[in-house]
């Protein structure tokens, strides 16, 4: 019964993950310390974290090569922000050790209800005027219209972002596209198809990284993460195809009602 359970887990956490360009982690990471009691095994913060990112490469994996079909990846942006996205999902993972049950809970608790401040910033995203034209790098998407849109940023702004937003994925098990993605579009003017095409491109490259360091420290349950690894799998690419047919408003309000819901919960939980 728990294999369905977990299977279940990683559709769901892979679809809204590709979705919205979160990654999935912030979904993964609580549901199994919820279930921890209704598991075989007792699951630690630190093996919630370090099992979340290492399923967060299948699903960033497979969420990538579904964007790829639908041309929505920058790969030239993607690796120039791993660079800061990397050593920072790596420094992430190595502070997650000094995490207790209770303090996790609480910190935790309150970045899942940033998030949802977050998803509402990043629906009304819209990029700010003026940017263009400064020394950086240029991009230019063509949309399925046919339509040139420009954008551009300035290379180690993005890198010391993502360095940022790479250590928070690293530290709480998220793919960190919740915060990557409006910074991408309000900042960087990327198109959001396209932010959200590269976010997940750059958050299977840093689940790589941070989940290697998790491994090493003995933080991955392999049963686990093989049993939500396939729904995972499957769920990124059925929210790359979700994202190109629809509109994600309605599910960006009951992600954010989810988060702050949970969010509560887990304080109360880490206090009490």
């Amino acid at each position: 019964m728990e294999w369905v359970v977990l299977i279940l887990l990683g559709l769901t956490a892979g679809t809204l993950g590709s979705l919205v360009g979160l990654g999935g982690g912030i979904i993964i990471v609580p549901a199994l310390l919820f279930l921890s009691g209704f598991l075989a095994a007792d699951i630690t913060p630190q093996q919630a974290v370090g099992t979340s990112l290492f399923v967060l490469i299948f699903t960033g994996l497979s969420s990538t090569l579904a964007y790829m079909k639908y041309k929505r990846v920058d790969y030239k942006s993607g690796w120039i922000l791993f660079i800061g996205s990397g050593p920072g999902s790596l420094l992430g993972a190595w502070v997650n050790r000094a995490f207790t049950d209770d303090s996790f809970s609480v910190w935790f608790g309150l970045f899942m209800i940033a998030m949802a401040v977050v998803l509402m910033l990043k629906e009304r995203a819209v990029p700010l005027e003026g940017r263009r034209g400064k020394k950086g790098i240029e991009r230019v998407y063509i949309d399925k219209d046919g339509k040139e849109i420009h954008y551009s940023y300035q290379p180690l702004t993005g890198i010391a972002v993502a360095f940022a937003v790479g250590f928070l994925g690293g530290l709480f098990g998220i793919g960190g596209g919740s915060l990557m993605v409006p910074v991408m579009v309000m900042l960087f003017l990327f198109p959001p198809h396209v932010a959200v095409g590269t976010s997940m491109f750059i958050i299977f490259l840093s689940s790589i990284a941070s989940s290697g360091i998790h491994a090493y420290m003995g933080n991955v349950n392999w049963l686990y993460a093989l049993a939500l690894i396939p729904g995972a799998y499957a769920g990124g690419k059925l929210g790359a195809f979700i994202n190109n047919k629809l509109e994600s408003k309605t599910i960006l309000i009951l992600l954010r009602i989810v988060l702050v819901l949970v969010g509560v919960r887990l304080i109360y939980q880490g206090i009490s």
